[in-house]
């Protein structure tokens, strides 16, 4: 068998293969709301036939949205409208549908990329005063967030924890905390947006010390048979920034909270960053984390091929893959995967017409003479 279409089990969550779908921001949402977009979008991925599909970064405030269209999931009406994506997903695949919970930080109040991206200021109509550890901007041109007091700090975590809360009464099979890509956790990490000179701030274990306190209250408020990890950014890019040997420290750590896995990505904290991108260029720091903590590794970063992403498996250098770009661009990655490893994969009955004849044994449950 592929080694990259063979089961997998994260903790405690039985996956088909390999191959999952990365969280990708969409910017459609209405007031934290999934919309028909969600709809057509995550129901199109979900006959992807991958093996797990995590809901893009999903605010736990309106003030933790990195813009006003952020998908979220702090009211009553965004798990509404979540629950009617989820259901209909539900219906027609078998992919398990896990969540990333995220708080922008100082990079929240921002235009959608298509729009530019740039900071929507506090006093337009769209715009509001991000918060984060300290008052740094992401950029020097921007507005300063305000600094988190211990209140607040107390109310964010209180908002991942009610999210948390509503993603299991929408029965999703597990948690990704959203520790990466410059976004409020990975501020508190990384010594270039945390400027803090309390319990908070200085050294590596007063970083790590607020992001390991949110994963123990998403932890401890999800069920305990389900599993929660974390996305981290292994390195800023950034000289002096949060580092590789510090992401394996605090892997440690999230291993002895009862963390099921790491999602490796990379940067995102400093306009500065430097990044030496090449196929697979993550691949390097989850393999070094597989093998420094022991924690199951999902690697992620231009893993466009089906031979790339075998190789990846079958050396031991991460336990899944995760696509994103690549399967925006080929939906059917998988199946297309699957032919050219020799290997079987999920396709709706609706669907099994288009096996082409030298593929006959494709599709999992394939029955032939079809008319």
């Amino acid at each position: 068998m592929s080694r990259l279409f063979e089961p997998w089990v994260l903790g405690g969550l039985s996956l088909s293969n390999r191959i999952v779908i990365a969280p990708m921001c969409q910017y459609s949402a209405d007031q934290g709301s999934a919309t028909d977009w969600h709809q057509i979008h995550l129901g199109h991925l979900a006959l992807s036939g991958a093996a797990m599909l995590i809901l893009e970064a999903t605010a736990v405030s309106a003030v933790g949205r990195i813009t006003p269209a952020d998908l979220g999931l702090y009211s009553d009406a965004n798990e509404a409208a979540l629950a009617r994506v989820v259901q209909s997903i539900r219906a027609h695949s078998p992919i398990a549908i896990a969540i990333q919970l995220a708080h922008a930080g100082r990079k929240g109040s921002s235009q959608a990329p298509w729009n530019g991206g740039a900071q929507i200021a506090p006093g337009e109509p769209t715009g509001w005063l991000a918060e984060a550890p300290s008052a740094v901007p992401h950029a020097q041109t921007e507005i300063a967030p305000a600094a988190l007091e211990r209140t607040g700090l107390q109310r964010v975590k209180a908002d991942f924890v009610r999210a948390t809360e509503r993603a299991a009464r929408l029965g999703l099979d597990g948690i990704e905390v959203h520790g990466a890509h410059g976004y409020l956790l990975h501020q508190f990490l990384s010594p270039i947006a945390n400027k803090r000179t309390d319990e908070y701030g200085g050294s590596l274990e007063n970083r790590m010390r607020f992001p390991l306190e949110v994963f123990d209250a998403v932890r401890a408020a999800f069920p305990a048979d389900k599993p929660v990890w974390m996305r981290v950014s292994a390195t800023d890019w950034v000289e002096g920034g949060w580092d590789l040997e510090q992401t394996i420290a605090l892997g440690r750590q999230l291993k002895a909270r009862g963390c099921a896995g790491i999602h490796v990505s990379s940067g995102g904290v400093s306009p500065a960053q430097k990044i030496k991108v090449a196929p697979g260029y993550q691949v390097p720091f989850a393999e070094r984390i597989k093998a420094e903590t022991g924690l199951p590794t999902i690697a992620v970063g231009l893993i466009t091929e089906p031979a790339q992403a075998q190789e990846i498996i079958a050396s031991g250098k991460a336990d899944a893959v995760a696509l994103a770009r690549a399967i925006l661009y080929n939906p059917r990655w998988p199946w297309h995967a699957a032919a050219q490893l020799g290997a079987h994969v999920f396709a709706p009955k609706q669907y099994w017409r288009s096996q082409p004849a030298e593929y006959r044994d494709l599709f999992d449950g394939m029955q032939h003479g079809q008319r």
